[in-house]
């Protein structure tokens, strides 16, 4: 738009309904058993990484221990993919095979 155009009062906002923004995808970071991560170590990364409550940490662990997979949260991909990184490599630094993976909602 020119100046000329705002003082005709021929200036028109045009604007685009194709480009609504869409909530992004959400993903389940999933906490996979193994026989060799202690649960106290479980616990920890629960609390220390996805900020959970000791009561909400044990109760997702025992749900690995039991049923061999705990949904430690929901994030957006990014969150989910840092976590999840963040959480195998503390467990990878303290010799522990824990993995992780995510799940598209």
């Amino acid at each position: 738009m020119t100046n000329e155009d705002d003082k005709n009062g021929n200036g028109q906002l045009v604007l685009d309904s194709r480009s609504q923004t869409k909530k992004p995808s959400m993903y389940k970071v999933v906490m996979l058993n193994d026989d060799y991560t202690p649960m106290e170590f479980v616990v920890h990364v629960l609390q220390k990484f996805f900020r959970r409550s000791s009561s909400e940490a044990t109760q997702i662990m025992l749900n690995v221990h039991q049923r061999g997979v705990g949904v430690c949260g929901v994030y957006s991909f990014e969150i989910a993919e840092s976590k999840a990184q963040k959480t195998m490599d503390h467990a990878r630094e303290n010799d522990h095979p824990l993995q992780l993976q995510l799940e598209k909602e």
